[in-house]
C-alpha cells in the first residue's frame, strides 16, 4: 500500500511540472512573468489564468470521485500565485481554484486556499529583492553554502522562510482535514489513514517540491527570454556601431569630392553640398534596420548624382530591377558601400571610365541583388581576404550576419581587367511580414 501512495505522490510532481510547462507555452503568460511590477488588472488577469489551470485539476479530482488525486494542486497553486503575484493574485486565485471543491461540499477549501494565497503574498513582501522569489531553494545545504560564501543571511534566510511557509500550508491542510473529517478539505493523509510516518514525510516533501517546481520552470523560461532580449539589444548595438562606421566613411569621401570642386567650379560645389544635405537628412530620419529596396535605390540615385559630378560621362549606371522586388525589405545602407567600392576601386583608375550595373530578382522566396562593374577587377590575393579588409564589403557582410545569422549569402567574383560582381542573397520579406530579421533585432 505504501508503494502505491508513493506512486501517487510521484505522479503529483509530474502533474505540477506539466501544468507549469503548459502555461509557459502562452506568450501572454510569459509576459506576465517578465513583469515584477503589475497593475491591479494584470494581477487579476494572472490569477484568472492560473486559476483556470490549477482549478481544472481540482475539478478533475472532484468529478472522478478522487480517482485522480494526484491532479489536485489547489493548495500549491494558490501559494505559488501569492508568491509571484502578491496578495490580490494569491487571494483571488485561491478563491477561484477552490470553487470545484466547495461545490463538492469541501467547505473549508476556500478559506484555506485564500489564506495560503495571502501567505504567499506575505513571502513576496518580505523578500530581500524582487528576484529572491525566483532564486529561493528548498535545499538547505545550498543555502548554507551561499551563507558561507557571501556572508549574506538574507537569501538563505528567505529560502528557509519559504520552505517553512510551504510546510505550514500542508500542516494547515492536514489539521483542517483531521478536525473536519466530513468534507472539510481534501488531504491525502485523510485518505491514507493506514499510512506510516515515512509516507507522511513524503507527502510534506511532495507539497514542497510541487510548489517549487512551477517556480523553477517559469524562472527557466524567464531566463531564456532575458537572454533573448539581451542578444537582441546586443545585435541592435552592433548594427548601430556598424552604421556609424559607414556614415562617416561615406561623408569623408563625399567632402573630398566637394573640396576638389570648390576651386574649379564653386557653383557645382554648392549643388553637391545641397545634394549631400538631402542625403544626410535621410540618414538622420532613418530609424529602421530594414528599408524597402525602392527607397534604398532612391538613396543610391542621390549618391550617384554626386559621384557623376566628379566623373561626368565616364560614369554610367545601368539598372535591371525586377518591379516585384521594390517593396521587399533590405538592410538600410546596403548598396551604397558596394556601389562606392565599384566606383572608387573598379572604375576610378580606368581612363575611359566604366559602367555600374544594379540588378535584383527573386529566386523562389529569396531576394538576390547584384552590384557589377566593368572596372579593373581585384587581384586574387586581395580577393581572398576582402571580407576581412576595409570598411565597405566587410561592414556589409557583418551587418548581414547580425541580421540574418546563417540565412544569407554574400559573394564576390572578380578577374583583373574584367570587372567585379558582388552578390547578396537574403530571405524575401515585405513590410509587416518579416522572415527572421526584425524578430531578432527589432527596430533601430
Amino acid at each position: 500500500m505504501a508503494e502505491q501512495h508513493l506512486v501517487i505522490l510521484l505522479v503529483k510532481l509530474a502533474v505540477a511540472a506539466s501544468l507549469a510547462s503548459i502555461l509557459t507555452r502562452s506568450g501572454r503568460f510569459q509576459r506576465m512573468l517578465m513583469r515584477e511590477d503589475r497593475t491591479l488588472a494584470q494581477r487579476v488577469q494572472m490569477a484568472l489564468v492560473c486559476a483556470a489551470i490549477f482549478g481544472s485539476g481540482v475539478a478533475t479530482r472532484v468529478v472522478t470521485r478522487d480517482a485522480y488525486m494526484a491532479v489536485d494542486l489547489g493548495l500549491e497553486g494558490s501559494l505559488v500565485m501569492g508568491m509571484l503575484g502578491g496578495y490580490v493574485t494569491g487571494l483571488l486565485a485561491g478563491v477561484l481554484i477552490s470553487l470545484p471543491a466547495v461545490l463538492n461540499g469541501e467547505l473549508m477549501s476556500m478559506t484555506l486556499f485564500a489564506a495560503v494565497g495571502v501567505l504567499g503574498g506575505l513571502l513576496r513582501d518580505v523578500a530581500p529583492d524582487k528576484e529572491a522569489i525566483w532564486k529561493f531553494t528548498p535545499f538547505s545545504d545550498l543555502s548554507l553554502y551561499r551563507l558561507l560564501r557571501k556572508r549574506d543571511l538574507r537569501l538563505p534566510g528567505f529560502s528557509l522562510a519559504c520552505v517553512l511557509v510551504i510546510l505550514l500550508a500542508e500542516l494547515l491542510r492536514s489539521s483542517i482535514a483531521a478536525l473536519f473529517p466530513h468534507k472539510g478539505v481534501f488531504a491525502l493523509q485523510q485518505r491514507w489513514s493506514d499510512s506510516g510516518p515515512w509516507v507522511i514525510v513524503a507527502v510534506y516533501a511532495t507539497t514542497l517540491f510541487s510548489t517549487v517546481l512551477p517556480i523553477k520552470i517559469w524562472n527557466s523560461s524567464r531566463n531564456e527570454k532575458k537572454l533573448e532580449l539581451q542578444q537582441l539589444r546586443l545585435n541592435e548595438a552592433r548594427l548601430a556601431a556598424l552604421s556609424r562606421q559607414i556614415n562617416p566613411h561615406f561623408l569623408f569621401n563625399t567632402l573630398n569630392s566637394v573640396a576638389s570642386l570648390i576651386r574649379v567650379d564653386p557653383d557645382e560645389a554648392r549643388r553637391v553640398v545641397y545634394k549631400l544635405s538631402k542625403i544626410l537628412r535621410r540618414l538622420l530620419r532613418r530609424q529602421d534596420n530594414l528599408t524597402p529596396l525602392g527607397e534604398e535605390l532612391s538613396f543610391i540615385d542621390d549618391y550617384l548624382s554626386i559621384e557623376m559630378v566628379r566623373f561626368g560621362d565616364k560614369l554610367r549606371v545601368v539598372k535591371d530591377i525586377d518591379p516585384a522586388t521594390l517593396d521587399l525589405l533590405v538592410p538600410s545602407m546596403l548598396l551604397q558601400p558596394l556601389v562606392e567600392n565599384s566606383i572608387r576601386h573598379g572604375l576610378s583608375s580606368k581612363v575611359d571610365g566604366g559602367t555600374v550595373r544594379l540588378r535584383s530578382h527573386l529566386a523562389g522566396h529569396r531576394l538576390q541583388i547584384l552590384v557589377e562593374d566593368d572596372g579593373v577587377g581585384i587581384p586574387e590575393a586581395i580577393l581572398a581576404t576582402l571580407f576581412e579588409q576595409g570598411i565597405g564589403v566587410s561592414n556589409v557582410n557583418e551587418r548581414l550576419k547580425v541580421l540574418f545569422g546563417e540565412n544569407y549569402k554574400m559573394w564576390i567574383d572578380s578577374r583583373p581587367g574584367d570587372g567585379t560582381s558582388t552578390g547578396i542573397e537574403i530571405p524575401e520579406q515585405v513590410s509587416g511580414t518579416v522572415v527572421g530579421v526584425e524578430s531578432l533585432v527589432g527596430s533601430g
